[in-house]
């Protein structure tokens, strides 16, 4: 008994440890370290895009790997696995001297950051804790954080050793490997895990068999992957998901190139960088206080909005007001944004195949991985990164739109659907037969 209270909160630590380190060693660095290694290396804009676009590519087409690799060998099977492509990838940004080892580490640590973290992240703590959005809140609160720390790592490394980009990823590499291991450690086994998620599931099902305890709307059936896939609602999460990362994404990669050349000093439009990654971990925090109180929807609408006006400031801004509304804008938005859509496909369609579901959600984050792409050919062609920002705000408002509008799916009785033909029929068939 005492070993089933706290082993949860041992898998919530390590989980979020390893979110904390692969987002402070990936999105948030990488956006840092980049205008250096484009100075040494000699590239341009579109070639450095491409790296952060393979990074978004590669996490979002990887998805399915690690649902995989967990139905098949056990959730720490897959952690380890993670660990060893994230340190490849690492180790091939220590060693670039041409475009294709860039890109090809860039690759590896897309794969690396699925298979560490974001599928195995969400498929035990969905098992393992009745108040979700909590602990959700709780592991996507680390990876903002490690969203904020990510660039003062790079400072601190390169305050100490001037130049030396290569040696982060070094560091980086070491640490990867460490909290990997760690995390594996701490996983349970594929059969203490099913029987956890069983016994959660009765405890949501009779919390929500109380009256005061209907103020969520929460599916009591598990939506196969196919039947989710043939829901409106899922479309419109997976366009917010798609969305939040085509915007997120380009923030992290392109907006310090853009703020210096707009006038500020690269210092400041670092540390803009990572107040909107502060903003991204206040949001979530806050989210995951309020994720079990009120409806994720309005968590989600509010998110998509904040996008909207952060994106729009972003793109020009040049004093201080400006970058703090894109900041808070930006930042809010996108960490309320994942933990509403986590929340609320579970909601929807139940935990039993959400580790399918989720994971075809994240496929989405291989199209809009094109985000830093095309800003930088937007960047090398027009001379400026505004337009890209301003386009990616009209996306986001169209799902804003759609989202207003959404409402939980419901399935239709399976006797309803066989007789639904013949019904439709009938009137037809009654007209002939006349």
């Amino acid at each position: 008994m005492a070993s089933a209270e706290w082993r949860p909160w041992l898998q919530l630590a390590a989980f979020s440890l390893v979110l904390f380190l692969i987002t402070a060693a990936t999105y948030s660095s990488l956006g840092v370290v980049l205008p250096l290694m484009v100075k040494d290396q000699g590239w341009n804009w579109t070639e450095a895009g491409l790296g952060f676009t393979l990074l978004g590519a590669l996490t979002g087409a990887s998805s399915m790997i690690p649902a995989w690799l967990i139905r098949r060998f056990g959730v720490a099977f897959t952690v380890l696995f993670g660990g060893a492509v994230m340190v490849a990838g690492f180790l091939c940004l220590w060693a670039t001297h041409s475009l294709w080892a860039y890109w090809i580490g860039c690759g590896l640590c897309g794969v690396g950051y699925q298979s560490m973290a974001l599928i195995p992240g969400t498929h035990v703590l969905g098992a393992v804790f009745r108040n979700r959005a909590r602990a959700f809140g709780i592991y996507f609160t680390f990876g903002s954080l490690g969203g904020v720390a990510g660039p003062w790592m790079v400072f601190g490394v390169l305050g100490l050793f001037p130049g030396q980009w290569r040696l982060f990823w070094i560091i980086a590499a070491a640490a990867a490997a460490l909290v990997g291991l760690v995390c594996a450690l701490s996983v349970g086994s594929a059969r203490w895990l099913a029987q956890a998620g069983e016994d959660i599931d009765h405890e949501v099902e009779a919390a929500e068999a109380r009256p005061a305890n209907h103020r969520i709307w929460r599916t009591h059936e598990d939506w196969t992957a196919r039947e989710a896939l043939a829901t409106p609602q899922f479309y419109v999460l997976l366009a917010a998901y798609f969305s939040h990362l085509l915007c997120g994404v380009t923030v992290a990669s392109l907006s310090v190139a853009h703020l210096t050349q707009m006038g500020v000093a690269a210092a400041v439009a670092a540390g803009m960088l990572s107040f909107e990654s502060l903003m991204q971990l206040l949001g979530r925090a806050g989210a995951g206080l309020l994720g079990d109180r009120i409806d994720p929807r309005h968590l989600l609408i509010f998110a998509l909005a904040a996008q909207v006006l952060g994106s729009l400031a972003l793109s020009v801004a040049h004093t201080y007001p400006m970058m703090v509304l894109y900041s808070i804008g930006t930042g809010l938005g996108f960490g309320l944004t994942v933990l509403a859509v986590t929340v609320l496909l579970l909601n929807y369609y139940g935990r039993r195949h959400n580790l399918e579901i989720f994971s075809l959600t994240c496929l989405v984050g291989a199209a809009s991985a094109l985000g830093p792409l095309i800003g930088g050919f937007i960047r090398d062609r027009l001379g400026s990164f505004a337009p890209t920002f301003q386009i990616y705000a009209g996306v986001i408002f169209l799902v804003f739109v759609a989202t207003l509008f959404m409402r939980p799916p419901h399935k239709r009785p399976a006797a309803e659907i066989a007789a639904t033909p013949a019904d439709e029929d009938a009137p037809r068939l009654a007209r002939r037969a006349a």
